[in-house]
């Protein structure tokens, strides 16, 4: 399938099927993702499976507490967003998920940020091709799910994929026209 293909087919998937993904599938789409540029070819990313039911129950705990934080100090517009698209401190497609593919990012290494989430880029395609799909959840404060899982200092955690089946039959959000996001020769 092209490139151009898998991205107007990718969408937010936050309902799994029970069914389990062979684990091949996670180990190839992660195999795609570590063949993304970055810079002087440092390959800041680390990327840790999870499919241990105790250990996402873990995960899910610990984000939530940290959502619940978030929600009690969020106002204005995001707020109003978040209500009206029925966002709530609850996360259970950290769960629910058959896997979650938590990716650091290591901070010492130059343009570890900006690699890392190219990285996520190429993974989020590679999920879409093999017809598994996920959500990009950046917990409010990763510092507790790093500390959970014995990160090294340097190793910054960077977004969860919850990863499976879709379950979710809720379109993709539209997306802006060509020439709203394009110019030429300055802004």
């Amino acid at each position: 399938m092209h490139v151009l293909e898998l991205a107007k087919r990718r969408k937010t998937v936050r309902q799994f099927l029970p069914d389990k993904p062979p684990k091949e599938d996670i180990l190839k789409v992660i195999k795609a993702a570590k063949e993304a540029p970055s810079g002087m070819n440092a390959q800041p990313w680390r990327f840790v499976v999870v499919d241990d039911d105790w250990l996402k129950a873990r995960i899910r705990e610990t984000c939530e507490r940290e959502e619940e934080k978030f929600y009690s100090h969020t106002k204005g517009n995001l707020m109003t967003w978040l209500n009206a698209e029925g966002f709530r401190p609850e996360k259970p497609f950290l769960s629910e998920a058959p896997y979650l593919i938590l990716v650091f990012g290591y901070t010492k290494a130059p343009y570890w940020l900006q690699s890392t989430w190219i990285a996520v880029g190429y993974l989020l395609l590679a999920l879409e091709e093999l017809g598994l799909g996920t959500v990009t959840y950046t917990p409010p404060n990763p510092k507790p799910v790093e500390e959970l899982l014995n990160a090294p200092n340097n190793y910054k955690l960077q977004t969860i994929l919850p990863v499976g089946y879709p379950a979710n039959p809720k379109p993709k959000y539209e997306r802006k026209k060509l020439e709203d996001v394009v110019s030429f020769n300055g802004f």
